[in-house]
């Protein structure tokens, strides 16, 4: 009886904690974790993410910054190498738990960015329901960077940082502003996209801190704009930041500066999540500073569709805000799912991220019969000599090279006829079995294969 009774006493208190539990497990949290538990799950390894690590191992090996990209033989002597934050970050991943390591980190960036997006709707007044739909709408959007591992992943967190803080100051104007410039100073060591992030700060300042406290926005602004400088090239900054902009990928709307395509499948679901999430806001009523910062946005996706996750984050808060649900018990559900969600996350991190490069036998093999001469290879597998210690005669960071060369590598991976004219700087090529390079290489009598794995062929020059 006693122990009856004592059970009975300890109910209210479980109750309390049961109750407690489903309140901050709700709809806005499960959202969060679906984003992540898709990064864990179906997270690949893109191309622009192993050259970091690569990097950053030499600048560990040697103790100083390399002139150039040590591993490639195409000539990058002066190329002033900002991201080396960046580069030693990922080579300590990479270093502990190889590509796992990269997967982890995709995950936790993407757990984080989408947490401080629910974090800043609460803020803003949406309700949990209506949060929820807007998040899983930016996530939908916002596959390719989602699921894709690449260099981008520091900047989906500093830039919802970014946004998170911007309209903290917006409703309630404070000495936080000044977090401003060492957040662009370690935004600048660590990914290009501190040009965005620095754009819309801009438009806050202007247009809305600049019309009550001008002397002080400005000097906000001035001050963010040097703190992209404090990198390890320090005035050389922005000669780096002109050749990223300006590289021949970039002139050409090609890879990961093509513009928004009506062809494909992951920039249709783009295009549909920006205009749900582009009406909603609307309606939402956002600030000027919100809507010249989404009218950037906008024109910067159709140039370049990769930057569509900014123009995304930023249109979430006041989409959320237009949009009321009626309560009911999806607090309940998100408690019961959430663990479901949490262990398939487990499960995709243990696994290890999916397949989209060369094995490692046939990079072994590949070194192997290199014998320490450059390696003709695409993207991702070109990279991936890179970390394995190999020579390839290019590889990213693109804007490293001259624009002749870039044109040229360029050229091969798209299996145009010039070029050909790369295949001259190598007897080894490495190519994907589903690219262009190909399809090139088996009509030049010159090359045959050697060796091959589900992913990747090896040719070699000669009989």
């Amino acid at each position: 009886m006693a122990i009856v009774a004592g059970l009975n006493s300890r109910t209210p208190a479980l109750r309390a904690r049961v109750t407690a539990l489903s309140w901050r497990l709700g709809p806005l949290e499960l959202a969060v974790a679906l984003g992540a538990t898709l990064a864990a799950v179906a997270g690949t390894i893109g191309a622009d993410a192993r050259w970091l690590p690569a990097l950053g191992k030499i600048v560990v090996s040697r103790g100083e910054i390399p002139d150039g990209i040590p591993w490639a033989s195409a000539p990058s002597h002066g190329w002033h190498n900002v991201p080396v934050l960046a580069e030693l970050i990922m080579h300590g991943l990479t270093s502990a738990a190889g590509d796992r390591g990269l997967l982890a980190a995709q995950v936790v960036a993407v757990a984080t960015a989408l947490a401080i997006l629910a974090w800043d709707l609460r803020r803003a007044g949406a309700d949990e329901l209506g949060g929820a739909v807007v998040i899983l709408v930016a996530v939908v959007g916002a596959l390719p960077v989602i699921l894709v591992v690449r260099s981008q992943l520091f900047s989906i967190v500093l830039f919802a940082v970014l946004v998170a803080l911007l309209r903290t100051e917006a409703r309630a104007p404070s000495l936080r502003v000044w977090f401003l410039p060492p957040l662009f100073a370690l935004w600048s060591n660590l990914h290009g996209a501190v040009l965005v992030g620095l754009a819309v700060a801009g438009a806050y300042l202007v247009f809305e801190r600049g019309r009550r406290h001008p002397l002080e926005a400005g000097a906000v602004l001035v001050a963010s704009a040097l703190a992209v400088c404090v990198t390890p090239a320090l005035q050389r900054t922005p000669d780096y930041y002109a050749g990223l902009v300006k590289n021949e990928a970039a002139r050409r709307g090609e890879g990961l500066w093509a513009p928004l395509s009506f062809t494909s499948g992951f920039d249709l679901l783009l295009l549909a999540a920006a205009v749900v999430l582009i009406v909603l806001a609307a309606r939402g009523r956002p600030s000027l500073w919100e809507a010249i910062a989404l009218a950037g946005l906008a024109v910067l996706t159709v140039k370049t569709a990769r930057s569509g996750v900014w123009l995304l984050f930023l249109a979430a808060a006041p989409a959320a805000r237009s949009l009321h649900f009626e309560p009911g018990r999806e607090r309940r559900l998100s408690a019961i799912a959430l663990p479901v969600v949490v262990a398939l996350a487990l499960f995709g991190l243990v696994r290890g991220p999916l397949s989209t490069g060369a094995g490692g036998q046939l990079i072994d093999e590949t070194l192997r019969r290199a014998h320490g001469t450059p390696i003709l290879a695409e993207a991702i597998p070109a990279e991936q000599v890179a970390l394995a210690g190999g020579r390839v005669w290019m590889s990213n960071p693109l804007d490293a090279f001259s624009h002749r060369d870039q044109r040229l590598w360029l050229d091969w991976l798209a299996g145009r006829p010039a070029g050909d004219a790369a295949l001259q700087h190598s007897r080894i090529v490495l190519v994907m079995r589903n690219g262009e390079p190909l399809k090139r290489l088996r009509r030049n009598g010159a090359f045959h294969p050697v060796g091959h794995d589900s992913e990747a062929i090896l040719y070699v020059r000669g009989p």
